[in-house]
């Protein structure tokens, strides 16, 4: 059962970022970032020691903020 919250999650938090960024990402598109995302995020929110209590919430909060970063440097690199 946590596979498909976190599955629902990925794609939530890459729909968002997708649409922060005006960009075309699709289904798996979406899913990758999303997922990717979390990860950054989840790391991101350890590093800076914040108190999130796992949350359905919390985890699209968390995992959206990584996925809008993850779209931000990938832009940067790529030189859009």
């Amino acid at each position: 059962m946590n596979f498909i919250f976190w599955i629902a999650i990925g794609l939530i938090a890459g729909a968002v970022a997708h649409r922060v960024f005006d960009s075309r990402g699709g289904f798996l598109g979406s899913l990758v970032v999303g997922l990717v995302g979390a990860l950054l995020g989840g790391k991101l929110a350890e590093i800076l020691k914040l108190n999130v209590t796992g949350g359905f919430i919390d985890q699209v909060v968390i995992s959206t903020i990584g996925a809008i970063l993850l779209l931000f440097v990938w832009r940067k690199i790529r030189g859009n």
